[in-house]
Order: C-alpha cells, then structure tokens, then sequence
C-alpha cells in the first residue's frame, strides 16, 4: 500500500469515475491509475469500485467505507507535513484562501495586507470561485480557508463560523426617478425598472429572489454577473437598476453613482470563514482567521476543527 494508490482512490471518486480526469489531476497515465487502483484492491481482497466491463461506474459498498478512511490517511498526511513545518520553525509557507469575488475585492485586501506585514515569508494565494466550489476546494484540501456566504454552513466537513452581517443596496445613476421618492423604497416600485443583480449563486442572489417571490411580484432581471464591479458598470450605462452589495457601496462615487439602503426589502446576509474539520492549521492561517474575524478565538476553531464529521 502506498499514497499513490490511495490518491488514485480518492481522485476516482472525485471525478466521477473518470480515469483520464484522475490522470491528470495525478500527472500520470490512465492505465497507471488503473494499475494503482487494482493492486490496493488485490492487496485488500475487496473490490473498491463497481465496474461495467472495464469502466468504473461507482462505489461499492466496503468501498464507500474505504474511501472515508482513505480520505483521513492523506488528511493526516497532510497535516503531518503541516506540524513537521510548523515545528520546524519554518516561517515560509502559502496561505491559499477560496472566495468569492465580492469578498476578494472588497473585504479581504485590507486584511491580506495586514497579514502580509506579519507573515512576510508568506504567499497568499486567492482562489475566486461559486460558493459550492470554495467548499469543494476547502474539503478537497486544495484551500486552507473558505470564505463565502451562509452555504457554508451546509457541508459536514467544514468547520464553519459567522463573522459578520451585511445587506444589498439599490444603485441607481444620478436624478434617477427612484431618489425622489419620499420613504422606504418598497419591492413594487423597485420591480417597475429592469434590474441588474448577480448571477445565481454568488453574493446572496437567493435572499433576493426569496423577496420578490414571497411578495408575488414579477421582476425583469435583465443582465447578472458575478461581480458588483460589473454591475455598477452596465447600471452607470443606463440599462437598469443595480442590486450589490453593501459592502461595494464605497466605490460607487467614481461611476456617478447613487446607492439607496433598503435593509427592510432584503433578508441579510451571513459572512462566513471554513476550514476543513481534522486539518492542522499552522500559525499563520490561525492568524489570519483572527484578522479577519476578531471575535473568534484560537479554542473556538479548535473546538470547531476537532468536532467528529
């Protein structure tokens, strides 16, 4: 038995049971794969995937028990290279942090160079992805922190925590009509305009959605885009009007752009930080996550990595 055998188990699961996929994630050849993932199962004397003729087409049932164990090996593994360096004293390493762009753009540059001044041997690496994928890539161990809305919170791998609260913001270009009405901005008088919000997904589309739709009021959503950049742009051309983020609200003032706080239209929304459950965090990333989110504690995300999954 060897890691590369239990790589090759693990990858196969990963990519649907396609072999030339595991091979390229693996940087080696289909029949290798092939030949790693026979000789574990000789050596086991149980077959670990079903097969139709030669194709793989899913788990058995002692292999779906193998793979959580695989899966805890090469956890270790990692984490063992993780203390080695750690204990090592080594000051050098990469942080790689899953997120969105919103949370890129907006939330994390004052942060990255708050820690980049305290760990300067340190790379960050941002990797700017949909929610579900930012899990993926933290569970898979291709991301040492996630950082997304509330579907975080949804994984029973990832230890996940609350760090703050933020709500959607109309934007409007200069004079336009929904400035001069007096009192709350209501959903009726906001659905009478085409609108320009986010992609399904990203940046708490679905509170949006919900709003509408409890209220039995039709929308014409006439252009999405993952990035509230974006959206200002195509608001700032007249097209219509934008739905973002609160939290891009100061960068509004170079599009000759207005931006009106309806809080009471949308439910708000929950930034959340991940880390995979079992993973061995070096010093840095507990930093980092303490950055980012001042109230937590280094027992709270212990607490939180050691619950079982």
């Amino acid at each position: 038995m060897n890691f590369q055998q239990l790589r090759s188990i693990r990858e196969t699961a990963r990519c649907g049971f396609n072999l030339t996929e595991v091979a390229n994630v693996l940087f080696t050849s289909q029949p290798g794969v092939s030949r790693q993932i026979r000789e574990l199962e000789d050596e086991l004397g149980v077959e670990i995937f079903e097969r139709n003729g030669k194709r793989l087409v899913g788990l058995t049932e002692p292999g779906k028990g193998i793979l959580h164990i695989v899966e805890r090996i090469l956890l270790e593994a990692n984490n063992l290279r993780q203390a080695s360096s750690e204990y090592a004293g080594e000051k050098n390493g990469t942080l790689t942090i899953a997120t969105t762009h919103t949370q890129a753009r907006y939330s994390l540059p004052e942060v990255v160079h708050s820690f980049r001044t305290s760990f300067p041997q340190v790379r960050v690496a941002l990797q700017q992805s949909a929610p579900e994928h930012i899990a993926e890539s933290v569970i898979s161990g291709k991301a040492d922190i996630g950082i997304a809305t509330e579907g975080l919170s949804q994984f029973k791998d990832l230890a996940s925590f609350p760090c703050y609260s933020w709500n959607h913001v109309v934007v409007v270009p200069e004079k336009h009509p929904l400035l001069d009405i007096k009192g709350p901005l209501s959903l009726k008088e906001l659905a009478s305009y085409p609108l320009i919000t986010y992609d399904i997904g990203f940046t708490g589309r679905s509170h949006i959605d919900d709003a509408f739709r409890a209220a039995n009021i039709d929308t014409d959503i006439i252009l999405t885009a993952m990035d509230s950049d974006v959206i200002q742009q195509y608001v700032t051309l007249g097209l219509g009007v934008g739905i973002v983020a609160s939290m891009a609200m100061g960068h509004l003032g170079a599009k000759d752009l207005q931006s009106i706080d309806v809080p009471h239209l949308f439910a708000p929304n929950i930034t959340r930080l991940a880390v995979r459950k079992g993973a061995y965090l070096r010093t840095y990333a507990y930093s980092f996550i303490q950055q980012f989110a001042p109230e937590l504690t280094k027992a709270e995300i212990d607490a939180a990595i050691n619950e079982p999954v």
